[in-house]
Formats: structure tokens, C-alpha cells, sequence
């Protein structure tokens, strides 16, 4: 029997939150991807909780919770590369990396699923995302320290050149 792994779920359109509560509550460990934003309406402004991979959450399960994780209703499937049978496994230290990102980051975090360049490897050493490993990019005209998920894409935040070593 294998050790816990991550792994991406497909879930149906604006039922991210709600599988996240429910797998919470049957103890299965789960990362749901969102930032929170102030959304200005006509006659007022709400802090506003906005998913940053609509239809999938991450979730770290051994066999027994993989199997339990689809039981949900809003659960279709787990990510699978095409000629696989298996579902894909999302490496630790990139799943380590990208919630770090978005646990730490004052800048907007966003997500591109398609594949950047690759950068010159940086480390930021000041800031509140000191200590994260990932790639310099520039993207419309602005740097951007990028990490990397495999198969699924990359999230980027800008971040100054003046906080970041090589």
C-alpha cells in the first residue's frame, strides 16, 4: 500500500467550496486554491473569496480516501494524462511551493495553464515570500517569480528584482 500523494479532482462547475467543507469534514486533507479580493458592486464593496483553478481542488489521499473522495456528487474525476490509466500525482514540493505562494503573497497570485517559458531559477530572499524557489519570467513587460505544477500550468506573482537572488 502506498503513502498519502497529491492528486487533482474535477468537480463540477461552482461546487469547489463545497466539496472543500465536506472533504474537510470527513478528515481527508484537501487544498482549494482561492485569494481573497475586495469586489466593488454599484452600492458597495465585499471581500470576496475568488478560486483560482475553477473546477478542481488538490486533494492528499491515500488508497482508501482516493476512492471515498469520488463517492461525493460533485466529484467527476481525478486528473489523468492521456495514455494513463492512474490518476496523475502532483509532486509534494510543488504542491509545497504553490501553497506557499498563495499563503504568503501580498500580490495577486494568478494561475496560466499554459506552459511559460522557462526562467533563470530565483530565489526570493526578502518580502513575505522569502524562501520560495521558482523561475523569473517577465510577463507584460513585469517580473514574475513563477512555479511550476506539473501537467497543470503555473501560478506567477510579481515580485521586485530587488527581492529576488540567483
Amino acid at each position: 500500500m502506498r503513502g498519502k500523494r497529491w492528486l487533482a479532482a474535477y468537480v463540477k462547475m461552482h461546487h469547489e467550496k463545497r466539496v472543500r467543507d465536506k472533504l474537510t469534514a470527513l478528515g481527508i486533507e484537501n487544498f482549494l486554491p482561492v485569494q481573497n479580493e475586495v469586489r466593488q458592486w454599484s452600492d458597495r464593496k465585499k471581500r470576496v473569496e475568488r478560486v483560482l483553478i475553477p473546477m478542481m481542488i488538490f486533494v492528499h489521499v491515500d488508497s482508501v480516501e482516493q476512492r471515498t473522495v469520488l463517492t461525493h456528487p460533485s466529484v467527476l474525476r481525478y486528473l489523468v494524462l492521456r495514455g494513463d490509466h492512474a490518476p496523475t500525482e502532483i509532486p509534494e514540493e510543488q504542491m509545497n511551493r504553490f501553497r506557499f505562494i498563495l499563503n504568503y503573497s501580498n500580490q495577486p497570485v494568478s494561475f496560466n495553464p499554459e506552459t511559460l517559458q522557462p526562467g533563470k531559477k530565483v530565489k526570493v530572499v526578502r518580502g513575505p515570500l522569502a524562501g520560495l524557489e521558482g523561475e523569473l519570467v517577465t510577463i507584460d513587460g513585469k517580473s514574475s517569480v513563477v512555479v511550476r505544477i506539473s501537467q497543470l500550468g503555473c501560478a506567477t506573482v510579481e515580485v521586485s528584482i530587488s527581492m529576488l537572488e540567483t
